[in-house]
């Protein structure tokens, strides 16, 4: 379980698109559906683009409230332009809650694990990709993990000289 504020920021930076458009978001989250799959585990999913909901799925034995749960990670992403995994790992270090430390409502911010920026090199955060339906770092790590599989598959990740 990665907790250190550091590997976090370095998956931030490492984990961008050099675009990204609706049929990114459809094969994007078709794969994390695919991975979810094959971990034999259900979770609502949500690819956001400046807040237009490009991709939204909820497999089986997910519940209504995995939607709720997702628009209050989403809301963090959004509002810190950092992965809401990231955020709770910052407040917990920091000894704060999210309501303490930002004055916001928790019942709209939620700073556990499983929405993570949808980043575009050059660019910045530009939405969220987002799940909920594990215990929140495997939220965060099936966002992760399927991030860095479909770029591996799909962008060359060229570094800019």
């Amino acid at each position: 379980m990665i907790t250190d504020l550091n590997q976090l920021l370095a998956q931030e930076a490492e984990l961008q698109f050099e675009h990204f458009d609706n049929h990114t978001a459809w094969q994007l989250g078709c794969l994390i559906k695919h991975n979810a799959e094959q971990s034999e585990v259900n979770v609502a999913i949500e690819i956001v683009r400046n807040q237009h909901c490009l991709f939204s799925f909820a497999m089986p034995d997910t519940a209504p409230d995995n939607q709720c749960w997702i628009a209050r990670k989403r809301n963090v992403v959004e509002r810190y332009h950092h992965s809401s995994w990231y955020m709770g790992q910052y407040y917990k270090a920091k000894g704060k809650t999210i309501e303490q430390a930002s004055l916001v409502d928790a019942q709209q911010f939620a700073p556990y694990g499983g929405s993570f920026p949808l980043i575009i090199r050059g660019v910045g955060v530009v939405g969220a990709i987002s799940v909920s339906g594990l215990p929140q770092y495997q939220d965060h790590k099936l966002v992760v993990d399927s991030i860095a599989q479909y770029l591996a598959e799909n962008e060359s990740n060229k570094e800019v000289l």
